[in-house]
């Protein structure tokens, strides 16, 4: 997924049109945590995130300039390989690898307090903005249930202690990289908007491709004898998850409200807790609930901040 600067001089849009798009980033993006579960049960992650990409960005790309759009300047593909590398190499590749050890309701949790990183970031080394007091009392709250969700003895994971804090600082890590692709971006000259998303798709995934070549055992075509779960996973994600739901985002990104927009950070959360519970077997401990819901007024609070 990629993010690209709300616009705060929108008009009034459709409001059918406005809420159709609203409910396929909650539920579409909701649901791609589960369904990088199903992809990576028997797949190696980064491989299987790297064809996702590849798959998505050649047809972003292909519309694009099918559509029009003029080719992109060797100053575009520097900037979209940076971004894409941010965005989807590290914060997504880190995020497929997190779900092997992470219930994905719990990393779908955990990643809904980006706007913590943006925040954070955004005041220490970017903008040099200081956020306001609503702000930081959402940090404050969102922390604590940060430690409230990760406690070891909350959370009924097969993967033990180890596993819990591992898939945790993969999530982190995602949300920084995340972070900082997110606020480079207006600041990189880059080209139409689908066809820099096409751009940084093909890019981070090519990164993805090269490290998983790296790293895991597999070789380029070895897609051919994925499962046939894996291979319905990776179609729902580049259909669902990258186009339509990007598509739907950015959007929303030209025609509603940052503060509307910025709604999807903890809905999309909800969405995945429920899809792991009713679908993977996840289960959660009474504790580990209240700690997500601790989160989310955090991230809520932080948003407000920010309007």
């Amino acid at each position: 997924m990629t993010i690209d600067s709300p616009r705060s001089d929108v008009r009034q849009p459709d409001r059918v049109q406005l809420w159709s798009a609203l409910g396929a980033v909650y539920l579409l993006w909701g649901s791609t945590y589960l369904f990088i579960h199903f992809m990576t049960e028997q797949m190696p992650p980064l491989y299987m995130a790297s064809v996702r990409y590849l798959v998505s960005g050649s047809l972003l790309y292909g519309y694009a300039r099918l559509t029009g759009s003029k080719r992109p300047t060797r100053q575009h593909w520097q900037s979209t390989a940076l971004i894409g590398f941010f965005l989807l190499t590290i914060a997504n590749g880190a995020l497929t690898i997190a779900v092997q050890y992470i219930p994905t309701g719990m990393a779908a949790l955990l990643g809904g307090l980006l706007p913590i990183f943006l925040l954070i970031l955004n005041w220490l080394w970017f903008g040099r903005v200081r956020p306001t007091t609503l702000s930081l009392l959402g940090v404050g709250v969102g922390v604590v249930g940060i430690y409230l969700l990760i406690k070891p003895d909350r959370l009924v994971s097969t993967g033990g202690v180890h596993a819990n804090l591992i898939g945790t600082s993969l999530v982190a890590a995602g949300n920084l990289s995340w972070a900082v692709g997110t606020l480079l971006t207006p600041r990189l000259p880059q080209p139409g908007q689908t066809l820099a998303s096409g751009m940084q798709m093909l890019l981070g995934g090519f990164f993805l491709l090269i490290i998983s070549l790296l790293t895991e055992p597999v070789g380029v075509f070895s897609i051919l004898i994925a499962p046939t779960k894996a291979l319905w996973s990776v179609l729902y994600l580049v259909i669902f998850g990258s186009i339509i739901g990007f598509s739907s985002y950015a959007w929303l990104a030209r025609n509603a409200t940052p503060s509307l927009l910025s709604t999807y950070a903890f809905v999309n959360p909800v969405v995945a807790v429920l899809l792991g519970v009713l679908f993977a077997g996840e289960v959660f401990s009474g504790r580990s609930l209240l700690g997500a819901g601790v989160a989310l007024i955090g991230v809520v609070l932080l948003t407000l901040g920010r309007k």
